[in-house]
């Protein structure tokens, strides 16, 4: 008995989506009735499902059900071996090509002199500019809770610094001693095509006179 695996399959003119499920194959598929396509995404039509199984035996391939909850259950005739190690490879691929996006956290005094804040900016953009998502918090300690306007004020102030590069996703809110907000990175515009030169007209030459016979 072949093992059991999860696909994802889809197909022309009907799709069927396959997902995170148990698949039957070959022998293990049981149902009295079955709808059938072919290799090439042809419909066979309904018929047994040893009538399937013999059709896939007959071109040295596999009966895979494709669509369980169907009625009838929809069976595809395909290379099983072939097909998982494509799915495979193409999900390795994705992976090589997928980023993770982080969220970078900043933190802040109300009491922060220009300096540190300058430098504390410049990393959120550094953050932002490489794809990364930023919280930024500003932490209350005894008496300032009662001036909280100061902390909202260089929270804006800070992403205003930053609006070239970033969208505030949160604006600032109180939580506790800690008031935050999240910055996100701007989506980068695609790079327009520069504009080809425009070849200017010639205008035809006039004629040239006539030369005077005169001499």
């Amino acid at each position: 008995m072949r093992p059991r695996f999860s696909i994802l399959f889809f197909f022309l003119p009907e799709v069927f989506h396959i997902a995170n499920a148990v698949h039957q194959i070959n022998e293990e598929i049981a149902d009295k009735e079955v709808r059938v396509i072919g290799v090439e995404g042809e419909q066979l039509g309904i018929m047994s499902a040893e009538e399937a199984l013999k059709i896939a035996e007959e071109n040295d391939l596999d009966l895979v059900k494709i669509a369980p909850g169907s009625v009838p259950p929809v069976c595809k005739v395909m290379d099983y071996g072939k097909f998982r190690f494509e799915q495979g490879k193409k999900e390795k691929e994705a992976k090589k090509n997928q980023r993770v996006i982080e969220i970078k956290e900043i933190r802040m005094s109300p009491g922060i002199d220009t300096n540190d804040l300058n430098t504390k900016i410049k990393n959120a953009q550094k953050f932002l500019a490489d794809g990364d998502r930023v919280k930024v918090s500003v932490r209350f300690r005894g008496r300032e809770m009662a001036h909280t306007e100061i902390g909202d004020e260089l929270l804006r102030d800070f992403a205003e610094k930053c609006l070239e590069v970033a969208n505030m996703d949160k604006a600032p809110k109180l939580e506790g001693r800690n008031m935050s907000m999240f910055l996100s990175p701007k989506p980068v515009a695609p790079a327009k095509k520069p504009a080809k030169p425009k070849t200017p007209k010639t205008e035809p030459a006039a004629d040239a006179p006539a030369e005077s016979e005169d001499k």
